[in-house]
């Protein structure tokens, strides 16, 4: 309080006239005698950003399903390089409560598709992590990469064909308007086939993907080593070498790779996976001999028994355990913090790239080798071509790709070889 108003305030308060008014409530001298420091916050801020305290531990318990896909991407082998990060206690405890309430530890698929056994036509919704990247990323890897591969250069054409037909069309109602129809973004359905390769359960994918976790944990050791060598300061360095360790343990669990190749070898089926009606590719698998029955492994762990064992969820629980204790002793740290955010922040970034990364199927343990590719501007049409090639295939994706009651003239292709084998002789 300013000297000057305190002086001017106890007079008034001894004035006479005052006195024989009644007495104040004790708020308005709470007010009065209140302290106006507007120069506080800043001070706090500046402190806050210079040593930035408890926010390490508060970041520790978010993002745990970034690390928990990013785990799902490279397990299978005895060690996983999944980067010491933000959201790691959150991710230890959700998989206490997956372990112990669902025996499971990998995550859902976070690509919806279907699985179509090609000679039954049946068709199962994917519960498959790598099911679910390998259509996810398709895009990515169909040509192996390339650009003008022959899938590309096939749509490409259908897309042609789509485009002048919509003109053509156009044409007849206003002439001159074709010019100005825009090039469609789909058509019709592309079919790409491939045959199994021999397959490798197990095989983590020893790409860029994988090797960068290993990198990102020496450069996390690096800037932790920094304080330790200059200030003395061995705490930061401390808590980043347990929390690597506690990474690099909680991914190398066996129940990781029983759960994510959970289904039989060496199959026979041939299958379709697709996004669903709509979708502009289907994928053809034939097993050949050598292949994972991807119809097993598509309805996850729940084909074959790989619940979690009794051990796997004590050693989860423990560490749960050591995770928390590694919050806390990182809640104690108060100086030279910056290196702690900047090691955390690193890692979440390794976390994300890792999560979100396209790789091929054979980073899977799933090697495709491309067999052919079969696409007509009418999904229809295309069914056909499939049929002729592949008797039984075409059929059994009929359902799927036309749900709803086929046109008289359809159903009679279908339902009559010879007139099935006529139209397919015409396409």
């Amino acid at each position: 309080m300013l000297p000057e108003f305190s002086i001017v305030f106890r007079l008034f308060s001894m004035s006479p006239v005052l006195l024989s008014l009644p007495a104040m409530p004790p708020l308005f001298y709470r007010l009065a005698r209140r302290q106006f420091s507007p120069g506080d916050p800043s001070g706090e801020f500046s402190d806050q950003w210079t040593h930035p305290s408890d926010v390490f531990s508060v970041l520790l318990i978010l993002g745990g399903d970034v690390v928990g896909r990013a785990l799902a991407q490279l397990a299978g082998s005895a060690v996983t390089p999944v980067a010491f990060s933000f959201g790691w206690v959150s991710f230890a405890i959700t998989a206490v409560v997956s372990a112990i309430g669902e025996n499971k530890l990998m995550p859902l698929p976070d690509c919806a598709c279907k699985v179509i056994n090609g000679r039954t036509g049946y068709v199962r919704d994917n519960s498959s992590w790598i099911i679910g990247r390998i259509v996810r990323d398709f895009g990515s890897w169909m040509d192996g990469g390339r650009r003008n591969g022959p899938i590309r250069t096939h749509l490409c054409e259908m897309l042609d064909l789509r485009w002048e037909k919509d003109k053509t069309v156009m044409e007849k109602k206003e002439p001159g308007s074709g010019r100005y129809v825009a090039r469609p973004s789909q058509a019709g359905l592309c079919v790409s086939l491939y045959k199994a390769d021999r397959a490798r359960p197990g095989y983590p994918g020893y790409d860029f993907a994988y090797f960068i976790g290993f990198a990102t944990s020496v450069l996390q050791l690096g800037i932790a080593a920094i304080p330790c060598g200059i200030f003395g300061d061995w705490s930061i360095l401390l808590v980043t070498a347990s929390g690597i360790v506690l990474s690099f343990a909680t991914g190398s669990l066996s129940q990781w790779s029983k759960e994510k190749w959970a289904c039989r070898r060496n199959s026979e089926k041939t299958v379709v996976l697709t996004r669903g009606n709509g979708s502009q590719h289907a994928i053809v698998v034939i097993g050949d001999g050598k292949g994972l029955d991807l119809e097993d492994l598509a309805a996850g762990p729940t084909n074959v028994d790989v619940s979690a064992s009794h051990l796997t969820r004590i050693v989860v629980i423990l560490l749960a355990a050591f995770w928390i204790l590694l919050l806390i002793t990182a809640a104690g740290i108060r100086q030279n913090t910056w290196f702690l955010l900047s090691i955390g922040g690193i890692g979440i970034l390794q976390n994300i790239f890792v999560a979100g990364w396209r790789r091929f199927p054979e980073a899977f343990g799933v090697p495709l080798i491309p067999a052919g590719v079969i696409g007509k501007p009418k999904v229809m049409d295309t069914l056909f071509a499939v049929e002729r090639a592949y008797p039984g295939l075409g059929r059994s994706m009929l359902d799927t790709f036309f749900p709803g009651k086929l046109r008289p003239d359809e159903q009679k292709k279908w339902d009559d070889p010879a007139e099935l084998a006529r139209s397919l002789e015409a396409s």
